[in-house]
């Protein structure tokens, strides 16, 4: 069945697509709640899509706050009702020296990473422009307290906080409705972010774009449903939706824009 799935996706999806039918079968053999790690928005399609086909199923996504960008999963039997804090997500406040230094989005993941914590286990990062907090699953706070103390060269305290003291993100996506030629990265890039294709072309060989939080070099891929581009000076641009064809065979489109 993992096959026949796999063949509606693209091939390197394939090891998600497996976890994803496993956790499906769990829940549905063993009658209970399946809590998954933090998903990136592609992941979450996939899952979607994957659980939709079983009418005995449901699917809840749960990220911290309203508007995250990489939640955790319960695919739970119908019957059951799951609640917030059955996601097991907890937030940290970073305290650091604010008046004489700042942190960046870098600087925190590379040390939250360098930590040895896997990155599906730690939600967004979000800043209201002075402070900044992070989402992480709930078995691994402890541990995270104890191993950072640093970001950089900053030293900083982490402090747990309740999930509803989160910040208000600075950031906010801004959507575009535009047509494409096609879905190809570099056409997707050079029109989030008004560049002439060359020059988008240029950033992807040089080494200065990321593919759903993986390091990507090839212009002509085609992206598909929620993949997201992060472009290095630039911002993340996600493909929301293609919405159709014109009468000149152009690709309708919605295209989510987070400039840096």
């Amino acid at each position: 069945m993992a096959d026949r799935i796999a063949q509606h996706f693209r091939a390197e999806e394939a090891p998600f697509i497996e976890s994803a039918t496993g956790w499906i079968q769990q829940a549905s053999d063993e009658y209970r709640p399946i809590l998954t790690h933090f998903l990136n928005p592609r992941q979450q399609y996939i899952l979607s899509t994957l659980v939709n086909g079983d009418s005995e199923l449901k699917l809840r996504f749960q990220g911290g706050y309203e508007a995250a960008e990489m939640k955790r999963a319960i695919v739970y039997p119908s019957y059951v009702d799951p609640a917030d804090l059955d996601f097991e997500i907890n937030l940290f406040d970073i305290d650091y020296p604010r008046k004489f230094t700042q942190l960046q989005h870098g600087q925190i993941l590379g040390s939250v990473l360098g930590a040895g914590i896997d990155r599906d286990v730690l939600g967004d990062i979000i800043t209201d422009g002075d402070r900044w907090q992070f989402f992480i699953t709930a078995d691994m706070s402890r541990y995270v307290t104890s191993q950072v103390d640093r970001m950089g060269k900053i030293k900083i305290r982490l402090n747990q906080l309740d999930l509803a003291d989160h910040l208000t993100p600075l950031d906010a996506w801004e959507e575009e409705s535009t047509t494409l030629s096609s879905t190809r990265l570099d056409n997707v890039v050079a029109t989030g972010f008004h560049l002439s294709r060359h020059h988008a072309k240029e950033l992807i060989e040089a080494g200065r774009i990321q593919l759903n939080w993986n390091d990507f070099a090839r212009p002509d891929y085609q992206l598909e449903h929620q993949d997201i581009i992060s472009v290095r000076g630039f911002g993340r641009v996600r493909l929301t939706s293609v919405n159709g064809v014109t009468k000149k065979d152009k690709l309708k489109v919605t295209l989510a824009v987070l400039h840096k």
